[in-house]
């Protein structure tokens, strides 16, 4: 299904070179005008196959001039694609498809409220509501794309990520309507799959949602000169399938995944 929808940068992108990753949320990158920067990393995850030295980056200026890091990491090219690494856009770009009716068969709602505490101890991402209608989203990030063109999620063990689908099938079972969004930020990947190489908790815990009522659902992006663009949708498989490709494409790129931790003091 096409849709035609673009979240803009919040300021203008300048790019440049990444020198390395480190204490997670760091990145020291050299701009395309020399000048040597850390931006802020918004990834918590490993970044599978995306930390490599030497590769084109994109950073826009910080929304608060004040803010330590003046940068933040928005984006990368790798092989010729380009990836968004920012994991806080997926939301922002939801949150404003939602309030403007921009995506598909998401029920007649008239109300959007983020970050809504629906189950003790869990907040789901978007609340959809109108009279007879009560409609939760969770949104998932993914950037992690195999050889067989399929994306991945999560890229490493994520208690929270399946945390999050049992909250949901509780609320399936109170008669809510519930959809897991995934928002692939490349536009390589031809459907979305549950990594049960990197967390096979999740994996059962997204089959066993399906099987519940919950909805799974993906919009493929890619990340341009003006902003995060969606290109329509793609597929999500939820069938079980074997691990030893899955595994061996991880650990062909475990040298181009995660972060340099710090050195203990001796």
């Amino acid at each position: 299904m096409d849709i035609d929808f673009l979240l803009p940068w919040s300021a203008p992108l300048e790019s440049g070179r990444l020198v390395r990753r480190y204490h997670r949320f760091l990145a020291d990158i050299v701009l395309d005008d020399g000048r040597a920067i850390t931006a802020h990393c918004v990834n918590s995850g490993m970044m599978e196959g995306l930390v490599r030295p030497g590769a084109r980056v994109w950073v826009c200026a910080a929304a608060n001039p004040s803010r330590k890091l003046a940068f933040t990491w928005c984006a990368m090219e790798i092989d010729g694609v380009r990836i968004g690494v920012d994991t806080i856009l997926p939301n922002r770009l939801v949150r404003a498809m939602l309030e403007a009716h921009a995506i598909p068969r998401m029920g007649p709602y008239e109300t959007v409220r983020p970050e809504y505490p629906h189950v003790a101890g869990s907040r789901v991402d978007f609340r959809l509501a109108a009279p007879g209608l009560v409609h939760d989203v969770e949104v998932k990030n993914c950037h992690l794309v195999y050889p067989d063109r399929r994306a991945y999620f999560p890229d490493s063990v994520s208690l929270r990520a399946t945390k999050h689908l049992l909250a949901l099938i509780q609320e399936r079972r109170r008669g809510i309507e519930a959809t897991v969004l995934f928002v692939v930020q490349r536009r390589d990947a031809q459907c979305v799959r549950p990594s049960d190489v990197h967390d096979p908790d999740f994996g059962a815990a997204a089959r066993k949602a399906a099987a519940a009522g919950v909805k799974f659902r993906a919009l493929r992006s890619t990340p341009t000169d003006a902003g995060l663009q969606v290109l329509g949708t793609l597929p999500v498989d939820l069938a079980e399938y074997g691990l030893a490709r899955p595994a061996r494409w991880r650990e062909a790129l475990r040298p181009e995944s995660g972060w340099e931790r710090p050195r203990k003091a001796s």
